[in-house]
């Protein structure tokens, strides 16, 4: 079955998760009014939940969903929520899911001192609990992230990222934060250090799955995907479409495409130009490929764990990341 949409998954945790979002707006609050506002807007555009299902469905596949199973989500939701405010700053990005940013209400100063504030809610959150398993396994998550980005920016500077570094990039950047999830969640049951170490290996698939599928999303067409079509390459940003196509290239080809994207990654004509190169390359097959091959490593994975409720909907959110129109 073909999942598409996260309704048919949410209510094995559905109780979970409206409790969560108690917990979760009672841990975002300050006395501070200002504070509270800017809080209060962010939790109103928040997203799908993915990563506090991907917590409580990971706690659930050998335990008991608990106190600290949703601190643990609060903690993950926290930090992702920080980064996403900084991101947004360093990036001049001024929307956000079709909603305006922090940093384009309240401008650059007071975006940066809200991310601050929390971070510092969710260090306060494991530390006042005495959570320091979770605290290490987000924060090794938050320092890959900055690794991942660091060395993105980096090579975005010479458009020359092979697709080993572009693995790379991507297991820091964007799967850890996914690992840090499935990690949590097992961790947050008691379960013992080699169980969590394979989760964490386990969300860096899913994770790596992901992001492929964000790039197939950037170039495939005719579908609302909820943002412009190319847009990595307006920001220069080499996805694994791309890296496979200008491997196939002959160097003429590779030079004109390279310059163009270095020159004008913005004009419209310079898009269809490289979106026309990657497909005819099979960029978009390749990826594809790669993407179903993490999928189905992650979801053998799960066959440490006893048939359940939560194993199955687990088993199709999997099935959702890849299957996903936006």
């Amino acid at each position: 079955m073909v999942i598409k949409s996260l309704d048919t998954i949410r209510p094995v945790i559905g109780s979970e998760l409206d409790e969560f979002e108690v917990r979760f707006r009672e841990a975002m609050k300050s006395t501070v009014p200002l504070l509270d506002k800017i809080t209060y807007y962010l939790i109103k555009r928040r997203g799908k939940q993915l990563r506090p299902m991907l917590v409580f469905f990971s706690a659930g596949l050998s335990g008991k969903i608990n106190d600290s199973t949703y601190r643990a989500a609060a903690l993950i939701e926290l930090l992702h929520n920080a980064s996403l405010v900084h991101d947004d700053v360093v990036d001049d990005t001024y929307r956000r899911r079709g909603a305006f940013s922090i940093n384009a209400l309240w401008k650059n100063k007071v975006a940066v001192l809200v991310g601050d504030y929390l971070l510092s809610r969710g260090l306060l959150l494991a530390v006042n609990d005495k959570e320091y398993q979770l605290l290490e396994l987000v924060s090794m998550a938050v320092k890959k992230m900055s690794e991942g980005e660091l060395l993105q920016i980096e090579k975005t500077r010479k458009l020359n990222i092979t697709e080993s570094e572009y693995f790379e990039i991507i297991k820091n950047k964007t799967a850890s934060l996914v690992a840090s999830c499935c990690a949590s969640g097992l961790a947050s049951t008691g379960a013992g250090e080699e169980a969590v170490k394979r989760m964490w290996t386990m969300g860096e698939l899913l994770g790596t799955a992901f992001q492929i599928k964000d790039d197939l999303l950037d170039y495939e067409t005719g579908i609302d995907i909820g943002k412009p079509t190319g847009n990595d390459l307006k920001e220069k940003k080499m996805s694994l479409p791309l890296i496979f196509a200008l491997e196939q290239a002959s160097y003429a080809e590779k030079k004109k495409i390279l310059g163009s994207i270095k020159n004008k990654a913005a004009d419209k004509e310079t898009i269809g130009q490289v979106l026309r190169f990657v497909n005819e390359k099979k960029g978009l097959e390749y990826a594809r490929e790669k993407m179903y091959e993490y999928r189905e490593k992650s979801k053998l994975m799960l066959n440490d764990f006893p048939d359940s409720a939560y194993k199955t909907a687990f088993t199709q959110l999997i099935e959702f990341v890849t299957e996903r129109d936006r």
